[in-house]
């Protein structure tokens, strides 16, 4: 038992996925007003207009209304240190998403009742899936007309490969919607829409008990009856280490805009989810209840402060505890360092920490002496894997529309790539700078932050290419074979590794079969 053991114990971190529009930045606002962590449900979404939730505080954010930098948020709830990292769910950034679900010991999914389970979720899950974490579903916006309950618990087991097992169940929905009933605490939750207040519970052992008529029409009532035998007849009991195993998916059914069934979710979530678990590094596996602190980094980002031209690395403390000026090694470069003002966030509100425990999330400034995937240790020489870059599918070649500004334009696309925003390919033919990205919205946000951040102007020219993949081989000429034959397809990324760029399938499927030699690579982690 490590002398930390009570801390970390009671630790819960966390992240929340879902489609764009299924709800996410709503249901981590009411969560935050569980905490404590803010006071008034309204105060982050004043008017339609102006979508601003505490998370969202990017510029391009709060005009688009879309999360895509994934934030920290940390409270204190029932005795437990809840930790949430909110995720982008605009598929442009799953990139940052996929990164994110490294630094977590658990999911929560959001699905809109009348939606359903959408392709950015599924692939999601996949990363879960991948790494076994356990995941609890939130169906929302019950508070609409939507699927059949039953049919949309099949349609999360066929789509996401996962079992689930009801915790609470809805009383008819959209104009009808009458509450839930708590199956995990046998309670009924009655539902008044209203976005300010929670609602009433009752206690209800028996719902066969005639009293339930008091609450709820008789129809409604006979069908909650048939649901619960039906629910008890075809699913199996919940069981806690199936769910931390990741072979079974809790399901909670609300509506976070009006607060309603938010709270039976978190208090189950703080029962059920684990505290941080033991971390794969390279070298062995680390418990988060050692002594000695380790971490590594997720995440960077450039100004959150935009009065600084710093950048903010993201640590997620993966054992023991981290302490303000102390010394700590950098493993990559081999050298102690101390962090004099590392921070906590409350969204954009940051407050340097004297400590922090594993599971927890820190931020530390950095000056450039960080990449993503970066350990830090109390000496010892680890590495933690597990972060890779994904190959980018849409390219544009950047250009300077401001001669005066060059240095500014290339310290923002060092400072935004280092922050993993996208990907940077110099050309090895024309020495021409190529940014790979995996949507769309990308290039409008780097193009906005290059304006508005380091004051640089850039514009985009098209380049038509298929995809870039990171070439290898044990065969030293088979290699400069290859590089000759394509020298215009050819350049290098920021780390200085070999990346072919194929303009089509065909031609990249014909680079394969000709040169047996080559591995190709679609992540950079190889």
């Amino acid at each position: 038992m490590g002398q930390y053991s009570e801390e970390i114990k009671r630790r819960r971190t966390f992240a929340i996925i879902s489609h764009p529009d299924a709800g996410k930045t709503t249901l981590t606002e009411k969560l935050l007003l569980f905490g404590g962590a803010i006071h008034v449900a309204g105060a982050v979404k004043s008017n339609k207009i102006k979508k601003t939730a505490t998370s969202d505080w990017m510029e391009i954010e709060k005009q688009r209304g879309i999360s895509v930098a994934t934030s920290v948020m940390a409270f204190d709830y029932n005795n437990h240190k809840v930790n949430i990292l909110d995720t982008p769910g605009h598929q442009d950034f799953a990139e940052d998403t996929f990164r994110t679900l490294t630094a977590v010991d658990s999911v929560i999914i959001v699905i809109d009742t009348a939606k359903g389970v959408e392709a950015q979720t599924r692939r999601l899950m996949e990363v879960c899936r991948m790494r076994k974490t356990p995941v609890i579903v939130f169906v929302n916006k019950m508070d609409r007309d939507g699927k059949d309950p039953f049919d949309l618990l099949d349609e999360i087991e066929e789509e996401l490969k996962i079992h689930v097992r009801p915790l609470s169940w809805p009383i008819d929905m959209g104009q009808r919607f009458r509450g839930v009933y708590n199956i995990y605490e046998e309670k009924l939750n009655l539902y008044t829409p209203s976005k300010q207040y929670v609602t009433e519970n009752v206690e209800f052992k028996d719902i066969n008990s005639p009293e339930l008529e008091n609450y709820i029409d008789p129809e409604q009532a006979e069908k909650l009856r048939s649901d619960i035998e039906l629910i008890q007849g075809v699913y199996p009991e919940f069981d806690v280490e199936t769910y931390l195993k990741g072979d079974i998916a809790p399901v909670f059914f609300g509506s976070a805009l009006n607060n309603f069934g938010v709270k039976e979710l978190l208090d189950c979530f703080v029962n059920i989810a684990p505290s941080p678990r033991p971390v794969q590094a390279v070298e062995r596996v680390v418990d988060p209840e050692e002594d000695a602190f380790s971490g590594f980094i997720f995440k960077i980002h450039a100004n959150m402060d935009p009065n600084h031209r710093s950048c903010i690395a993201f640590v997620k403390i993966c054992s023991g505890r981290f302490e303000r000026n102390a010394n700590y090694k950098h493993v990559r470069f081999n050298k102690m360092m101390r962090f004099s003002s590392p921070t906590a966030f409350m969204a954009q509100k940051k407050e340097v920490v004297d400590e922090a425990f594993a599971g927890d999330i820190i931020g530390l400034p950095d000056t450039g002496n960080f990449k993503i995937g970066d350990t830090l240790t109390a000496g010892e020489m680890l590495h933690f894997k597990g972060l890779p870059s994904f190959s980018p599918e849409m390219f544009k070649y950047i250009e300077n529309a401001d001669p005066m500004k060059a240095k500014q334009l290339n310290k923002g696309i060092e400072q935004l790539m280092d922050e993993g925003v996208a990907q940077l390919f110099t050309n090895q033919f024309n020495g021409r700078k190529i940014i790979g990205t995996v949507g769309q919205l990308q290039f409008e946000v780097i193009q906005y932050r290059l304006l508005h951040e380091y004051g640089a102007q850039c514009k985009w020219e098209p380049i038509s290419l298929y995809k870039a993949c990171w070439i290898e081989s044990d065969n030293a000429e088979a290699l400069d074979n290859f590089k000759r034959r394509k020298a215009q397809y050819m350049a290098v990324d920021k780390e200085g590794r070999d990346v072919y760029l194929a303009d089509s399938s065909y031609v990249l499927q014909m680079a394969q079969h000709d040169f047996p030699d080559i591995r190709f690579h679609f992540t950079s982690e190889f």
